[in-house]
């Protein structure tokens, strides 16, 4: 759930948040009702590419380390738009298994 946007008062694709965790798997390094800052992935918004949009059927987004912005895990699941690309998640990018 996010908390906060980062320069902004809405986010969107590529913005950093600060998100507190609602969900945890037993057993892991983040817990419930841990403070994270994440990026937003994907939104229910969409993005203009070249005058088509894109629009995701959820929103997410992806824990990443506060000082590097490298993401916590090594997996990403879920569609990623390559416009990340452009704000420097380029590690992201890399881990995702689909690109659009």
């Amino acid at each position: 759930m996010v908390i906060h946007v980062m320069n902004s008062q809405s986010a969107n694709i590529g913005d950093k948040v600060v998100a507190v965790v609602k969900e945890a798997l037993p057993n892991m390094t983040i817990k419930k009702a841990d403070i994270v800052t994440a990026v937003v992935v994907r939104t229910k918004k969409g993005i203009n590419r070249n005058g088509t949009w894109i629009r995701f059927q959820d929103n997410a987004g992806v824990i990443i380390q506060k000082e590097s912005g490298n993401p916590r895990g090594s997996r990403i699941f879920g569609a990623i738009p390559k416009e990340l690309r452009a704000f420097g998640f380029t590690k992201i990018i890399s881990l995702a298994s689909d690109i659009l």
